[in-house]
This record gives C-alpha cells, structure tokens and sequence, in this order.
C-alpha cells in the first residue's frame, strides 16, 4: 500500500510530514517549519558544511550514524531515519563536543560552529579515533574563517576525554522499527515527490512518468532547486531503494548497486584498488560521500566527473534496467556533453568493475584544492608491466573533452614497448594530438595539455621509484 506521508525522527520527536512542497530541502524545513535555527546555510551547495547534521537508519539491525548536508538534502529522503540537529546536543548538561570546543577556544564568530560541532558528533557517535588523518577527513567538509582550524583540531583530540552522553539509541531504534517501509507518493502543486523500496514499483511508475529526476544524495541535483530556483517535478528518490543498494565481490569481479553510496564502496576498493579508494577522498567531503552514489556520478554524466575515467580505464559495465536489460560498456556509455546512452524510462541498476590482480592503477586529480574541489584534468592510468615492457595500458582523461575520454593514440603507441624514459618522452609529444581542452575558469587549454604530458612521466617516475619535480 502507497502512503501519503513519510515518518522519521527528528531529535527525540517522531514527526510526520505530507502537506510540504516537494523541493523543500531538511536545511529550510528545520529553520522555517520547526524554528531550529542552529543548522545554518553558507552556500546552498553543499560545499561549507555549516549546515551539517547527522542521520541515522537502521542497518544490520543497528542504527548507523553519519553525517549530511541539509542544505542539498531533500526533505522527503528522511523516511524511516533519525535526524539529530545541534540542537539535541544540549539537554541537561553540553555534550562532549561542546565542552571540548568552549575549553580549547574552538569557536570566534560562532557562524560555523554547529556544522563543525555536529562533523565532530560524526565522528563521536562513530567512535573514530581522532588521529590527523581522520580529523582531516572529517572536517574537510567544514569551513571556518576565523580560527585557523589548530583550536578545532585540539577539540576533537580531547573530546573523547569528557563524561560520556547517554544516548538513547533502544528508544530510538524502536520507534524506527515501527515505521513502516512502504511505498510513498507525496503530491503537492503539481509536483510529486516518489520513494520505492523494490524495482517492481519503482519501474512501474517510472513507465507511467514522462517528465522526471532521479534522486540519489542529490549532490548534483538539488543545486538545480537551491541556485538555479527551478522546481522538479516527478522526484524519483532511489536512496532507500533495497534492490540499488548493495556490493558483492564474485568472479573477479566488482558489482555495485547504483545507489550505494560512495563512502560504503570505499572499504571493498581499498582491497582491490587502494588509489581509487584514496581518490574518493578528494572527491567530496564526508559528508558528500555518505550521500552521493556511484549511480548519481555516472547518470550526471558530467566530463569532470572523477570517478567515469578510472571506471571506463578498468573496462567497466554498466546494467541499465528499463522494458528490457541491458550491459553497456564503458567506452560506449557516454555519446556529448552529459548525454549517455540511457533510454527513456531506463535507469543504472548495477556498475560491474573487473578486478586486475596483475595491473597498476593510477589516479590522478589535479584541482586547485587539494580537498572538495572540482577537477581542472583528471587522468586514470590501468597498466601492466612485464619485463620492462608495458603489454596492456588504458589511459582515460576527464576535463580534456565534452566525455571522458580515452588517449587511444597514445595507449596504440605505448602497447608492447619498453617502458623507459624515452618512450615516455615520445607518448608525451602523442598525447597532445588525443586531446582538444577547452579553456575555462578552471584552466586553461595549454594548462591542461602540459599537465596530461607531465602526468605520463609522472607515472613512469612512481612506477620507477624516481622523485620528480614536473607535477
């Protein structure tokens, strides 16, 4: 049975929401319809973190916390989840964190604070240990103009010091075990706003549509609603979707659920492709990557996108669901300028990655940022070499054209050679004819040329243990 309505927690209060428009991000709801006025809005892109919250669902019979966006979190993805705002942090006595920040001088103008507090409740409630890396990881999310984060990073070291919080994780669990995961349809001026928890409806009523978006993190999309002011009508979301959600490693291979979410992948790529697990941690923040799915990257078909050119050099498939099945490689999949060979009322159910247990894999972001930062170039490298002579290799750019695209000449030059210097020299001059860059605000068309053909000798010095200077 389809419900009207959805039902999730917010704080301690189980609330119920139907009669809101279906753009309403959690961000506007929270400040304008419940008056928490502690989460704030910075940039609308999920891109400062200052209205960072956390979430909880039910997963593996236990509540699993993490933290969001509100400012691109859709109202009506929270069904069946727990939302806890800065707010719920403070009962009777501050919570850890707070001491933690008002000791070590943490805070200054106060703007940013509850979205670093609740970044530090992330990892408090996930009991992380906080060690550089993982407070950079943490935090890289989360901007502040005025204290020069060494206060900030203080707090999170010793928050762990502070008389523990008593969270109520039974209440809660049982009150999220109550809420049923039906189907749900929210309709409001026109605009309707679906969650399907199996493909069968899903496809249903996607067949019925003709007009539609789907929703993942909407780490992309919602930016259509919160900069652009459009309003999207007939929201597809796919996050709680049980048959989009999954990672199974069988046959050499990969297969990922189009909907999971990239921070869930991570811990399988790190087993087979350290880098590519390493690359996602410049990809977004966490809180991106607890929200954006693999599906979603690849759906935007966006030519920066960092993931497609690592994805399309391991020689990836895609399965689209829609009247009939379908398997798309890669290297077919994306035709212009974020156009891709989905039909429609077609959708990604699943990517399949192969697992090279011979290969290097190389990825390469280059962005002014080092974190949360779009790329000016991308370059993915899947090699292998034997005996010094390079007998496969799949070099795949993002940022050089309107799709990802593949340095064919240089990888026909390249196949069966001797991998020295030299020959590395010559694929340099090759690969400026693979390529035609556009110049924009990003960089430049000579930029991002030079930069291609450092990349080459970049992976010839790493792979030779040689320190360079050219990158």
């Amino acid at each position: 049975m389809t419900k009207d309505n959805i039902n999730f927690i917010l704080n301690n209060e189980l609330v119920s929401v139907q009669n809101i428009e279906t753009n309403t991000t959690v961000l506007n709801y929270l400040r304008n319809d419940k008056k928490l006025t502690g989460t704030k809005e910075g940039c609308a892109s999920g891109d400062c973190g200052a209205c960072t919250a956390v979430i909880g669902e039910i997963k593996n019979n236990k509540i699993q916390y993490k933290s969001i966006n509100t400012c691109i979190t859709f109202l009506y993805s929270l069904n069946a989840k727990h939302l806890i705002t800065v707010e719920s942090l403070e009962k009777q006595n501050l919570h850890p964190v707070q001491n933690s920040m008002i000791d070590k001088d943490g805070s200054q103008c106060g703007f940013c604070t509850p979205g670093i507090i609740m970044s530090m409740y992330g990892m408090y409630v996930n009991n992380v240990k906080p060690t550089n890396h993982n407070i950079d990881k943490f935090l890289s999310g989360n901007l502040c103009r005025c204290t020069g984060y060494l206060p900030i990073k203080k707090s999170i070291k010793d928050m762990y010091k502070y008389k523990k919080n008593i969270i109520e994780t039974k209440k809660i669990f049982n009150q999220l075990k109550k809420i049923k995961k039906n189907d749900i349809l929210i309709s409001k001026n026109k605009s309707k706003f679906f969650i399907h928890y199996k493909l069968k409806s899903l496809l249903k009523d996607l067949n019925k549509t003709s007009d539609y978006y789907l929703l993942t993190g909407g780490t992309d999309l919602s930016l259509e609603v919160t900069k652009k002011r459009k309003n999207l009508n007939n929201i597809f979301y796919l996050g709680s979707n049980e048959e989009l959600k999954y990672i199974r490693v069988k046959n050499n291979n990969i297969h990922i659920g189009a909907a999971t979410t990239i921070n869930e992948i991570i811990p399988v790529l790190e087993k087979y492709y350290p880098t590519f697990a390493k690359m996602f941690e410049r990809y977004g923040s966490e809180q991106i990557r607890n929200t954006a799915s693999l599906g979603g990257n690849i759906g935007s078909a966006s030519p920066i996108g960092d993931s497609l050119p690592v994805l399309m050099s391991l020689n990836s498939k895609i399965i689209t669901i829609g009247k009939i099945k379908k398997i798309i490689y890669f290297d077919d999949f994306f035709i212009d300028y974020r156009k891709t060979k989905l039909a429609k009322n077609e959708l990604v159910k699943e990517i399949i990655i192969p697992i090279y247990k011979k290969n290097t894999l190389k990825c390469y972001k280059i962005s002014k940022r080092i974190d949360d930062d779009i790329s000016s170039i991308f370059m993915s490298i899947n090699a292998r070499v034997e005996n010094n002579t390079i007998k496969f290799i799949k070099i795949v750019s993002g940022g050089m054209a309107s799709t990802p695209k593949i340095a064919k000449l240089t990888q026909d030059y390249l196949i069966n050679k001797e991998f020295t210097f030299d020959k590395i020299e010559k694929a340099k001059k090759i690969i400026k004819k693979d390529f035609n860059p556009l110049d924009d605000v990003r960089a430049s068309k000579e930029y991002r040329t030079k930069i291609s053909q450092n990349l080459l000798e970049r992976f010839f010095n790493e792979e030779n243990n040689i320190k360079s200077s050219v990158y």
